[in-house]
């Protein structure tokens, strides 16, 4: 998997394509994953390990992927797994694959030359800001740009592993209900927000309460906040563009009888809009679409437009840690440009007095404030109260990814 991310594939993208090849457990797969997630936050570490214990880049793609693997699970302060373990399932790992068999010797001196070594290792190649922040240098120049005081908190936000927060379905239960059914289930959580529920330990949806019959959804905090400022009420003609996978057009339906239409141009990411719909036994009309383009618009003009805009992401790095990695510096002017064709094309469709609310969920200023001002100046609309920038934040109660909010009228003429 982590070979093919290094090759430009998502790591979701890469998880699935394995995972049809090889008939795993449901534990087997969650363990992987754990495992894949783990070595992309520690990707940067990982390769000045390597290059430091090794005299040339293992090759191929396969041995390096697993090196960089075992020494990134090795080097992390609060390892998953016994030091032990992690070098003599590396070894038989390379034993197996028979593309790499010849190498495990060679696994198997570098890894326990590092256990050696670790100390002195790790604190020569942790004066490189790619190894020590665990970001591309390009990312990690443009953080402290952008927030030269957050910087090293930014980038330590997106090192850290996600809180599963939940959205209570307000349409089929309570707040207060629904904790005290988890807690009839002996899972630990709390109450962080208007219908937000943390739970104290990530659970696969399964094992989550009431979760297949639509009680509760999977959704960060920061992006609970969209749905309440749109003020959508019963009857409203509402337009959720770029809407996959579906968690804020769910939200919005759970807030007002509205007659939602939900875009994206990616007809299987829409299918999981479907999807979850079903599950909270909701409906909107489904069309497939570019938001940049009319043809799929009959004409009727809506009263509130949730542009969740294109964007690199920044932001989300904490649950996406390849991103960093997949990016490139120029993406940021490039998605930027995609997005303001977006504002444009929709604001034609806003009805006057209608509210426009823009999201990303990027950190950087030119897809995100940037962006808005320069939309707020061009169509002369008024910016309302809106959160605007959320910077990542992983620590006590403020637990949420970096999202960020602008929220517009249309002029009345």
């Amino acid at each position: 998997m982590l070979a093919k991310v290094v090759a430009g594939r998502a790591l979701p993208t890469a998880l699935n394509d394995v995972f049809e090849q090889h008939a795993l457990s449901a534990a087997s797969r969650g363990a992987v994953q754990d495992i894949a997630y783990r070595s992309m936050r520690r990707w940067g570490t990982a390769q000045a390990l390597l290059a430091a214990l090794t005299p040339k880049p293992p090759k191929p793609a396969t041995l390096h992927a697993l090196m960089c693997c075992a020494l990134a699970m090795l080097s992390d302060d609060t390892p998953a797994y016994a030091a032990h373990t992690l070098v003599d399932q590396a070894v038989q790992a390379c034993a197996e694959n028979a593309e790499i068999s010849r190498a495990k010797g060679l696994v198997n001196a570098v890894l326990r030359r590092f256990l050696r070594e670790r100390d002195a290792l790790l604190e020569a190649v942790l004066r490189d800001d790619v190894a020590r922040f665990n970001y591309p240098r390009w990312w990690i120049d443009q953080t402290r740009r952008a927030w030269p005081q957050q910087a090293e908190a930014v980038l330590a936000a997106g090192n850290r592993e996600p809180p599963l927060t939940l959205r209570v379905n307000s349409r089929k239960t309570s707040v207060a209900a629904y904790l005290n059914e988890l807690t009839q289930a002996g899972i630990s959580a709390e109450h962080v927000g208007d219908v937000a529920v943390r739970l104290q330990r990530p659970l696969p949806v399964t094992q989550i309460p009431g979760f297949a019959d639509g009680l509760a959804s999977v959704q960060d905090a920061a992006a609970q906040l969209a749905a309440p400022l749109l003020q959508v009420t019963d009857g409203m003609r509402v337009l959720d563009a770029c809407a996959a996978p579906g968690g804020k057009t769910g939200h919005v339906l759970e807030l007002a009888n509205c007659e939602m239409l939900a875009l994206d141009q990616d007809a299987q990411r829409l299918k999981r809009v479907a999807d979850n719909l079903q599950r909270l036994s909701l409906q909107a009309e489904l069309v497939v679409g570019d938001a940049r383009a009319r043809d799929w618009w009959n004409g009727a003009s809506f009263d509130r437009i949730l542009a969740d805009l294109p964007c690199t992401a920044s932001g989300i790095v904490r649950r996406h840690p390849d991103i960093r990695w997949l990016r490139r510096p120029q993406d940021s002017e490039q998605l930027a440009k995609r997005s303001a064709e977006i504002l444009d094309n929709l604001w034609g469709m806003l009805n006057p007095g209608g509210l426009l609310l823009i999201v990303t969920c990027s950190i950087w200023p030119e897809e995100s404030e940037l962006q808005a001002a320069a939309f707020t100046s061009r169509q002369q609309a008024e910016r309302l109260d809106a959160p605007g920038q959320l910077l990542p934040h992983a620590a006590g109660d403020a637990d949420y990814d970096g999202l960020f909010y602008a929220l517009l009228r249309k002029p009345v003429l």
